[in-house]
């Protein structure tokens, strides 16, 4: 068996040739495969509404972003349809792999006089996550147009639109000031129904201020204030604590009994005010007192100058009583 022998030169030569050969296919490859950078149009000859997602925060793992671009091309240039992103295309966020992919693209073509306008429809999913939320955003898409009359080729830049991919769930501190988004309200709570209680409550006191208004007041200008016993409770407060102030405050009395009766009333014939108002039935024994008190005061001033101090207090606080059964209100109530 014989033994191969290759002189150092011989490899040394080789060497060299075999490292030109693949830095040179290497940056063969490279410039095969390096975009070539086109000029950008005219913008006076492309025209670009966008509809966005109405949120640019909250999204997850699988979840679609629909994004429609109209284009309206102007003559001479008319759009590279082989141009348009392609379904499946990875794409790439400040060098790195984003995790979005155009799932789906459809198209619609308009012609015009003069131009043309292009929809296009656009899907992307969202296959990433991470545990806290994180920026990404739909690269501006790159598509080329090319012009009729000298058959120049140019690009037009579709905007990016930026968006945050939020974690599936939370994982530690969470800044809100700094993860909220303009499109996103804030939380409210739903004050609804304390709003309705507050509101019944407030009805409910307003009606309960009312009615001590009407029970404890002594204006004429409420409903049935003006009444005969309503009149002489606000007269008999205004007399002296004297033997006259009481015997002006018998005879205020004794008018607003007559007034309310009909007829001239005596300690015989009360029934005559209990048949014509039955709501008095309740103070007929007071009634009849208040005639004994007047017997006295008007015809037995011995006995009248034994009442005591509480003479007075007694007929406001009967007047008072008989107030309340004018008003229609119950023994109960106007305790």
């Amino acid at each position: 068996m014989q033994t191969l022998y290759l002189k150092p030169s011989f490899l040394k030569a080789n060497f060299y040739k075999c490292v030109l050969l693949i830095i040179g296919n290497f940056i063969f490859a490279q410039l095969a495969f390096a975009d070539i950078v086109l000029p950008d149009v005219n913008p006076k000859y492309v025209s670009i509404q966008e509809s966005n997602p109405t949120r640019d925060a909250g999204f997850v793992v699988g979840d679609i972003l629909d994004r429609t671009i109209t284009l309206t091309i102007k003559k001479p240039y008319q759009l590279v349809k082989e141009s348009l992103p392609i379904v499946g295309y990875e794409h790439r966020y400040k060098g790195q792999i984003s995790g979005i992919e155009l799932i789906n693209i459809s198209t619609e073509e308009k012609q015009n006089s003069d131009s043309v306008t292009h929809v296009i429809n656009l899907s992307y999913q969202v296959f990433t996550t991470g545990k806290l939320a994180k920026p990404a955003a739909l690269r501006a898409e790159i598509v080329k147009l090319r012009n009729t009359n000298n058959k120049d080729v140019v690009q037009y830049r579709i905007p990016s639109y930026s968006f945050r991919i939020s974690p599936l769930s939370v994982f530690g501190a969470v800044k809100l000031k700094e993860e909220m988004s303009p499109f996103i309200p804030p939380l409210k709570l739903d004050s609804g129904k304390e709003k309705q209680q507050i509101k019944i409550l407030c009805v409910l006191l307003g009606l309960s201020l009312l009615s001590l208004l009407y029970i404890f007041g002594m204006r004429a200008w409420l409903p049935r204030m003006g009444a005969p016993f309503a009149k002489a409770y606000r007269a008999i407060r205004k007399t002296p604590d004297t033997a006259e102030g009481l015997e002006q405050a018998v005879s205020r009395l004794h008018e607003a009994l007559n007034k309310t009766a009909g007829t001239s009333l005596f300690g015989n014939n009360i029934d005559v005010l209990i048949t014509a108002k039955p709501a008095f039935s309740v103070v007929k024994p007071e009634i009849e007192q208040f005639f004994g008190l007047s017997r006295q005061v008007f015809f037995e001033s011995a006995a009248a100058t034994n009442l005591g101090e509480n003479s007075k207090a007694w007929l406001q606080k009967f007047c008072r009583r008989l107030r309340d059964c004018e008003r229609g209100l119950t023994p109960e109530t106007s305790k």
